[in-house]
Parts: C-alpha cells; structure tokens; sequence
C-alpha cells in the first residue's frame, strides 16, 4: 500500500485526484509521483498500480548485449491504447494508461474476455492493449484489424502489487482461459541478434510497429524496438496537430527511422526522402484546407458500445480531458447490436494558429 504521508504530499502538489464513475469512487495519480507512476488508481481496498515505463532500444546490435543477461522473450507491440482490466465489486473495468476508467474500453471488454477468467482470478490484472480502427484515442491501427476494435493481451499484473506474473505463468492462463494476446514470436539468446534483426524486418514490411523484448529471469527486464514503417506512420498521422506535440515527438521518431535503416542495411532511396517529406506535409496541407473551408481543424472518431448510456458517459469523459481539444458528438445511433457512437476532436491550437494566418495575422519567431 501506498504511505499515507504520500498521499497527502501528492494531493497538495496536485499530483492526485479524485474521479468518479458511476456509483465507483476512486483516486488516480495524474503524474509520476516519487515511485509512484502515473496511472496508479486507489480504490477503498486495494491498490491499482500505473502501467511502468519501459526503456527503448535504438539499436538491436548494441543495445541487446547492453540490456539483457539472458535469454528474452519477443511480443509484437501493438499499436493502440494500454488498458489494465479488473474486477471490482463485482464489475468488471478497464483503466486507462492515465488512471481513468474508460467507459468505452470497459463497455466493451466482456465481447473478448470471458468472465470466468475474473470468477476464478479475481486478484488478477490483465495488461492489454485496444487497437483496430474504431477506437476512440489513436488514430493508428494495425493492418490486421479492419474493423471495430480487438484486445490483446500482453502481460498480467496482481492488485496490489508492483510487476507481472512470470511469463510462463502468463502463458498458461492465455491457453486456460483462451485469452486474445499480442502475437508472440519465441524466446531468443543475446547472441541471436541477426534472427531479430531478420524478424524486425519481415514486421516493417507488414507494416507492423515493433517489439516488446522481455529477459527471461527474475529480474524481468524489459525493452522495445520500433520499426521504420511505425515512425514514419507516426509523424504522418500526427501532423494534422503538429502543435498537440512536443519537437521532440518528431525528432525521436526521426532518430529512430534514420538508425533502423542504418543497422538493418535498407537503401536509402528517393521514395524515403519522398515519403519522410509526405508524412509531414500531408497532414498540414489537410489542416489548411479544413482551416479555410470548415474553420476548425478536427479528426472524426467512430466507436461501437453495447449500451447506450455508457457512449453518453463516454462523451462526457472526453468532453473534460484535455483544454487543447474540443470533442463535440455528431451523431449516436443504434446500428444492428450496437449503438455507434460519432464524435469530433477540434485541435485548439491548430485552429487558433492557422486561423490566425490564414486572416494575415503575423507571428514572431
């Protein structure tokens, strides 16, 4: 448990907050605090501790021998949004990477998790990520998910407690409880670093975005690697709000482009040089054009909920999360089994800027 000296510290300095859904009261770290991580989410009677940084490798050749001891494990990295899902009460809920419990996420987990899995494991947490192209928070997909959205699972933690269940342990209730997971390529030795580097390659050209590595020891180290596929289609779709994000969002990913073709040998070509200078200015040519035509800059999101009530929460949970972003719902309606839900987020800061220009505004830089 969590010191109560630290929790009276975290308050003061606005570190955390209390959040309610529905009739559950909880409190929910909004920053790391001390060794605290961001995420971690206090309940009446347990602990529900934040998802943990994990470092990230920019080269496999260096940073293998570097970071592991001994042999590790190989899971894809899925891209979309990390939620730890638990029962409570009773009810079953899914907590964001920031601490909040997500109305979609939590609507829609009982359609790929069984809950026996919670009935006999009620102390345990499942890691997973939501990914497919009718979610609410990324706009990234991954190129096997064509529709709605799909649960991966990729680690299992306790309440209460720090860390994960061994890996072979995961492995078993996977198979027990015929869990969705992220797609597992094998252990690996530090020594095998051209198989890795051949697999990475075979991921960047199914447009995949990388690997979590995991030691195989007690220690549980841990690492990820990204393909250039995933940094490219990150700037590409980040740019539309160029202004949401810090420089070095871009000057990381564009680190980390440059080095992957470096190590894995690919040709630097006129099609790359092309594709780096798209990736950037496509999404700005497309926040010009809305600027002048709708004046607003804006993504439109779609996402399907078994019950209508939880889509209303979900709009109000979008409506108060970030000062940057205006989320206005466009429609909501029922569609077979499902109510689907349609919403835009205007990018505050894009639209001020452009709109700004565009009327011939100057800007001092």
């Amino acid at each position: 448990m969590i010191a109560q000296d630290s929790l009276k510290e975290a308050l003061r300095k606005n570190k955390l907050k209390s959040e309610i859904f529905g009739n559950l009261e909880y409190l929910r770290f909004t920053d790391d605090f001390k060794d605290i991580p961001r995420g971690t989410a206090l309940f009446k009677d347990m602990v529900m501790w934040g998802y943990p940084h994990i470092g990230r490798i920019f080269q496999l050749s260096t940073g293998i021998p570097e970071q592991f001891s001994a042999p590790f494990w190989v899971e894809e990295k899925v891209d979309g949004y990390n939620v730890r899902v638990f029962m409570h009460q009773g009810e079953i809920y899914a907590l964001t990477r920031g601490g909040y419990v997500c109305a979609f996420t939590t609507d829609r987990v009982l359609d790929f998790v069984e809950p026996a899995f919670f009935e006999d494991n009620p102390d345990l947490v499942l890691c997973m990520e939501v990914a497919g192209p009718e979610n609410p928070y990324v706009e990234e997909s991954p190129p096997y998910v064509k529709e709605d959205v799909k649960f991966f699972l990729f680690d299992i933690m306790r309440k209460n407690h720090q860390g994960f269940l061994p890996y072979r342990e995961k492995l078993r209730l996977i198979e027990k409880y015929n869990l969705p997971s992220v797609e597992r390529y094998g252990l690996y030795t530090p020594e095998q670093i051209e198989d890795l580097k051949a697999l990475l390659r075979k991921l960047n050209e199914e447009r995949r975005e990388g690997v979590v590595l995991k030691e195989d020891s007690e220690r549980d180290k841990r690492v990820k690697y990204i393909t250039s596929y995933a940094n490219l289609n990150d700037i590409r779709i980040t740019s539309l709000n160029m202004l949401g994000l810090p420089a070095d969002y871009y000057t990381n990913r564009l680190l980390r482009l440059a080095l992957f073709i470096e190590e894995e040998e690919l040709e630097k070509t006129q099609e790359l040089f092309r594709e780096l200078g798209e990736a950037f200015l496509s999404g700005l040519f497309e926040a010009c054009k809305m600027a002048r035509e709708e004046g607003k800059v804006r993504r439109v999101f779609r996402c399907r909920f078994r019950r209508k009530d939880n889509a209303l929460i979900f709009m109000e949970q979008m409506k108060h999360a970030s000062v940057h972003i205006q989320v206005n719902q466009l429609s909501l309606r029922q569609e077979g089994e499902f109510w689907l839900l349609e919403f835009e987020k205007v990018f505050l800061n894009m639209t001020g800027l452009l709109g700004h220009l565009l009327k011939g505004g100057s800007l001092i830089d």
